[in-house]
């Protein structure tokens, strides 16, 4: 089982908008299960597509399983999802020794903009850049299996 350690904050657009970014990928992903402690999610990125299972969030910590499939076949588990599917550009910034994911949603969810970072232990110590705002790591209707069902563009 692999665990993933993330963190998750909202981003000061006004510094991100003047950062040197290097290419994003274009990634569309859906939920075929989404329940406050797990989900199954369908992603695809660029030419390649995956199947993931992912626990109960505790302390920033969650089992997390990721299974390449098909490309086509992902596109056709997307019909399948809870609508929306979520679109975003996904930007990987290294910072500080870190690799951070920076993902600008479109469609239903425009104008959010999310930076992750993962770490290899609940308490490991990393450097944030200026662009990164607040922590919003346990504020679920930041996680994109909840975006799905209440898209950013709802919120009020």
């Amino acid at each position: 089982m692999h665990l993933e350690v993330e963190h998750k904050y909202l981003i000061r657009k006004d510094l991100w908008y003047a950062v040197n970014k290097p290419p994003g990928v274009n990634i569309r992903q859906g939920y075929l299960h989404t329940d406050p402690g797990k989900n199954i999610r369908i992603r695809t990125t660029g030419t390649d597509a995956f199947l993931t299972i992912k626990g109960p969030l505790a302390n920033a910590t969650r089992a997390e399983y990721e299974y390449p499939i098909p490309p086509g076949e992902a596109d056709e588990l997307l019909q399948l999802c809870t609508a929306p599917v979520i679109e975003k550009v996904r930007y990987r910034m290294e910072y500080a020794g870190k690799t951070w994911e920076v993902d600008e949603f479109f469609g239903e969810n425009e104008g959010l903009i999310l930076a992750e970072i993962e770490l290899t232990f609940t308490e490991e110590k990393y450097e944030r850049p200026a662009w990164v705002g607040e922590e919003v790591t346990n504020d679920q209707r930041y996680y994109n299996a909840y975006l799905a069902g209440h898209p950013y563009s709802g919120w009020k």
